[in-house]
């Protein structure tokens, strides 16, 4: 169901000094950093201990930030502390996550309007009322075609009112014996179908 039309933002700084200065954001005292009105164009982004891959990449949006004015904190702490007091209260300006999905594309749970309870899974209390009925009717339909528009459409509102801004998707590399068939590569990955996987008797190693 991925849709590879929605809206894409690129890296522009100018533009971004643009759009601040419209907005009246400006350095008003050279310290590097805009300001409007006595308040500093600053926040801070928390993520978990234990993912060096979230920590660096927050580093990179610290500087990249830097460059058009914004101040960037960022908190990295451990995972329980992290979920109690930052996720569950929505304690935040901004967090690191990430999801694993499958191939399923009901994405019910995360995004619709009622799933914003602490410790429900639409933590940014995400509020959209063509979303909730593009979720509902989504997990109620069975022909895929019509689903992929339901879902195509869903992501384009994603795209535009931005709840997340989706940064990456890590890479996988697998390696498995040259022995084993019946492995089906797919978007969710290899292990989808693992318990077909097989070793034709003359290859095999291993007893049980």
């Amino acid at each position: 169901v991925y849709n590879a039309k929605v809206k894409r933002y690129d890296y522009n700084p100018e533009l971004s000094r643009s759009l601040f200065a419209e907005a009246g954001w400006v350095d008003s005292d050279d310290d590097g950093v805009l300001d409007k009105d006595g308040e500093r164009l600053a926040f801070t982004i928390v993520t978990n201990q234990g993912n060096d891959l979230r920590s660096k990449t927050a580093e990179i949006i610290q500087r990249r930030l830097k460059e058009v004015g914004v101040s960037v904190e960022i908190r990295v702490v451990e995972w329980a502390t992290f979920l109690k007091e930052f996720i569950f209260p929505g304690n935040f300006d901004a967090t690191i996550l990430g999801w694993s999905g499958g191939p399923e594309p009901d994405q019910y749970n995360i995004w619709h309007s009622s799933k914003t309870a602490p410790r429900e899974l639409n933590f940014v209390k995400f509020s959209n009322q063509e979303v909730d009925g593009l979720l509902e009717t989504g997990r109620r339909t069975f022909d895929q075609e019509e689903r992929k528009l339901i879902y195509d459409r869903f992501q384009e509102i994603l795209a535009e009112e931005q709840p997340y801004t989706f940064l990456y998707v890590g890479e996988a590399l697998p390696a498995v014996a040259n022995r084993i068939r019946g492995i089906e590569p797919s978007p969710a990955g290899i292990s989808h179908n693992f318990n077909y996987w097989w070793v034709p008797k003359s290859e095999q190693k291993y007893t049980r």
